[in-house]
């Protein structure tokens, strides 16, 4: 189970660079359409121009600080780490699916498994942490059934 909660945590790493690409790349095409913009004989198509390219940046410069919030959680993670309640960086198998207590990085499918990567503050993560094997628990009209905990 140590290597599949590692391999896990990798693609968890793998999906925040992923959107740290996606949200630099935004960035400098934004700082470049921003520099080429000449003032035009059509001055307010120029200036709404300029405006909706600041409100893009404002947006990713939101996503940045959201990507070095997920870096910092993935950095308290230790994989090793052994625990009969559930926490951070727990590997938690229930009746309904396998969870990563990490980051929202969604489905993560290997080796023909699916496993979900879901942050503490996420609804099904805030329920599913400091939970123990044998809990059970209620999400969205489900019951949920804590089999282990890694």
């Amino acid at each position: 189970m140590e290597e599949l909660k590692e391999e896990i945590y990798n693609e968890c790493v793998e999906f925040v660079n992923k959107q740290l690409q996606t949200v630099e790349n935004t960035i400098e095409s934004n700082k470049k359409a921003l520099m080429s913009e000449t003032k035009s004989s059509a001055g307010d198509k120029h200036e709404t121009g300029r405006a909706m390219l600041q409100l893009e940046m404002e947006k990713a410069g939101q996503q940045l600080e959201g990507i070095r919030l997920m870096k910092e959680t993935l950095a308290k993670i230790d994989v090793q780490k052994k625990s009969d309640i559930s926490c951070l960086g727990s590997m938690i198998k229930t009746n309904l699916g396998t969870y990563f207590l990490s980051i929202s990085a969604g489905q993560i499918k290997l080796s023909g498994n699916t496993y979900f990567a879901v942050s503490v503050s996420s609804p099904i993560g805030g329920l599913l942490l400091g939970k123990t094997v044998k809990d059970s628990l209620k999400f969205k009209d489900k019951s949920i059934v804590i089999e282990r905990i890694d």
